[in-house]
């Protein structure tokens, strides 16, 4: 039921992505209106899909590379959906859709088998501590998308060679907000992330710290977020330096979630 569920959830963000390009080129205020629906359905879906796996594997599905990504594409259209209904930001349904379908495309073509859970792993932690992470995530990787938007919008104001972008992109002022209230929402959740993540290790290993490689590379990315914070809130960066920031950071957050699982070895080696 649940593959079902994930292929139809699949096929659904295709509509919805395809939809949401019509609008961006043509511009017709209906057909956004379709995007948005479909892009509803396909989350709905998406839903339907997550909990159904958790029904067949038994725990939270947030362990195997094809969960983790999974769930990670679900926690952005969330984040992404919650965050459309108090604010409007012209045109990122389309970014957004489109990087959700690329994440599913990545998670069809991953491995489906169900994990057993080693006995550290069966706590009620793993929930609590990778639910928070990849919201926290979520919410970062939009941060990230309106980093690229306003790379683009800005390049083409200073070009003055008004193209495909300029009309269809937001103002400067509006996708700095954007990165201003997904990092002020995404950064504390990723320090809950991490502080959960620590209290589980002490329980599982005895310790706080194993200075693993997933953990060193989770501080090295919290440190570049809280060094893109200080920057935006304390000495006052705006624009196109904390766009270049939240960028990077984010390169670091998927570097974290998958780069380690396949180059480096660690404790948490068999945690996608």
């Amino acid at each position: 039921m649940s593959f079902l569920l994930f292929q139809g959830s699949v096929a659904v963000y295709i509509c919805s992505t395809a939809a949401y390009i019509v609008f961006f080129l043509t511009r017709k205020t209906h057909i956004r209106r379709i995007s948005r629906l479909i892009f509803i359905v396909a989350f709905l879906l998406h839903t339907a899909n997550i909990i159904a796996r958790a029904v067949e594997t038994g725990h939270t599905p947030i362990v195997s590379h094809h969960e983790t990504i999974t769930f990670f594409s679900w926690s952005v259209a969330c984040c992404y959906l919650s965050f459309r209904w108090r604010y409007t930001v012209k045109n990122l349904g389309v970014f957004i859709s489109t990087l959700v379908l690329a994440l599913m495309l990545v998670a069809a073509f991953s491995s489906r088998t169900v994990i057993s859970l080693p006995p550290m792993m069966q706590s009620w932690w793993l929930p609590i501590h990778a639910s928070v992470t990849l919201f926290a995530d979520g919410f970062l990787a939009i941060a990230c998308i309106g980093g690229i938007m306003y790379l683009l919008q800005e390049r083409e104001l200073k070009q003055k060679r008004f193209g495909l972008f300029y009309s269809r992109l937001p103002s400067l002022e509006s996708l700095d907000k954007l990165n201003h209230h997904c990092l002020s929402i995404g950064f504390p959740l990723y320090t809950l992330g991490l502080i959960t993540g620590s209290l589980w290790a002490k329980q599982a290993w005895g310790a706080y710290w194993h200075w693993d490689p997933k953990e060193t590379w989770s501080l090295v990315t919290w440190f570049l977020y809280a060094a893109t914070i200080h920057q935006r809130f304390t000495v006052g960066w705006r624009g196109r330096r904390v766009a270049i920031l939240s960028i990077i950071a984010f390169l670091s957050v998927l570097f974290t979630l998958w780069g380690i699982s396949f180059l480096l070895e660690g404790i948490h080696t068999y945690v996608a």
